[in-house]
């Protein structure tokens, strides 16, 4: 093979896993991650050897501010970790190679905070209605609040039921009902 056919087979390479990590990024929307960063995660998913932020910056052109955003968001997510190299005196970093424990966490996280949030909102709403069908005479109203307060308790018991969702996923216990998929 010359050397002219190993570069043209390398330009190859480097298209095809530019393209996967553009499908990452773009995927990574999903979970409320900037296209930006999940480059930044395919970067470091495809790396050969932990990277600083100079080489970050460098692969992605990027800002150097940009890269240590990304990398503390993904640090975050526990998507990336610090990686230790004797002599390297720079922090360097690596992707979290398991993919199913970077969603179990990135999963809880997100869905925990949203969950949580709505779980106090119905519960203010809760409050402010009861009150009001206490204080109330207009029939009508109550009737229409007696419904309302029906509808809170039910999402109230949805929002438990996610809670007891997420606990199963963050936990890892999902993969009891759903194993990883092995390796073809």
């Amino acid at each position: 093979m010359t050397n002219q056919e190993k570069s043209k087979d390398w330009a190859t390479r480097e298209a095809a896993v530019e393209k996967f990590i553009q499908v990452i990024a773009k995927n990574m929307n999903l979970y409320g991650i900037t296209t930006s960063v999940g480059r930044l995660y395919g970067a470091l998913y495809f790396a050969e050897q932990p990277m600083t932020l100079d080489d970050m910056r460098d692969a992605l052109e990027m800002s150097k501010t940009s890269m240590s955003t990304g990398v503390r968001s993904l640090a975050e997510m526990r998507m990336v970790e610090p990686a230790y190299k004797k002599g390297v005196r720079k922090d360097l970093y690596k992707s979290e190679e398991d993919w199913y424990k970077s969603f179990t966490s990135l999963f809880g996280n997100r869905w925990r905070h949203h969950t949580e949030s709505n779980i106090e909102e119905a519960d203010q709403t809760i409050v402010e209605l009861e009150m009001l069908k206490n204080q109330t005479t207009d029939e009508m109203l109550i009737e229409k609040l007696e419904d309302d307060l029906y509808r809170l308790k039910y999402a109230q018991n949805y929002y438990k039921w996610l809670m007891r969702f997420i606990e199963v996923v963050e936990s890892g216990k999902i993969f009891e009902y759903i194993p990883k998929q092995e390796e073809e």
